[in-house]
């Protein structure tokens, strides 16, 4: 989860999220060095005494400015919509399912994989908290996944648009009344990872955390 001060994303926890991150870090060299080379050429502008009325045209420097922003956007966009097919990409041998129903302001589980388990999750109260717990983050009932499988999230929701999110693992999907959305998941690491309903749904939006713990398969099934 992040925390205060954080300037980073989140150690990533999925093969989703780890891609995200790479992506990332890729698109920021390209610009900040968009950044420098704009900074440098006009600083010597600035400095430069030299002047000519007399040029009208330079074909060779405006083909350079027309050819190297188009390289660079080709750069930022194959990666792009290879990250764009990754998420959108669903294993044909995926064994479990998790589904998940938004409700005003709550979340329903349901998780065949673990002989069809079925509850409601909410947010913990602030004097219910034991120490160590996130105000505002904790639940009484947590999300199971296996680490090192494939896991295909089915969202939807009883009443109003949520999301579900989970940043960690690159997850956010919207959860709408009368629609199924689908995604993959493939944690890479155990533990308990944070997340919140990411669209506004009404006056308790702020208190639909989601908690999501990790484990070997070894210690689910």
């Amino acid at each position: 989860m992040s925390l205060w001060g954080q300037l980073n994303l989140l150690d990533p926890a999925s093969v989703i999220q780890s891609e995200m991150l790479l992506f990332h870090d890729h698109a920021m060299m390209i610009i900040l060095g968009i950044f420098i080379l704009v900074a440098a050429v006009g600083l010597s502008l600035l400095k430069s005494t030299f002047s000519s009325r007399r040029v009208h045209e330079a074909q060779t420097l405006e083909i350079i400015w027309t050819v190297l922003p188009a390289l660079l956007l080709v750069t930022l966009a194959l990666p792009s919509l290879r990250l764009l097919y990754l998420v959108d990409e669903q294993p044909l041998n995926s064994r479990n399912t998790l589904k998940v129903v938004g409700h005003q302001w709550y979340w329903s589980y349901e998780m065949p994989y673990l002989g069809n388990k079925m509850y409601d999750s909410y947010m913990i109260p602030t004097a219910e908290l034991s120490m160590g717990d996130y105000r505002l983050l904790e639940v009484d009932k947590r999300v199971m996944l296996p680490t090192s499988v494939d896991t295909s999230i089915v969202t939807t929701a009883a009443d109003v648009i949520h999301s579900w999110a989970m940043p960690s693992l690159g997850v956010k999907m919207d959860s709408v009344p009368g629609r199924l959305n689908m995604m993959n998941v493939h944690p890479l690491t155990s533990g308990v990872y944070y997340g919140q309903c990411s669209e506004i749904c009404g006056a308790n939006h702020a208190y639909m955390p989601i908690v999501v713990e990790c484990l070997p398969p070894a210690h689910l099934y």
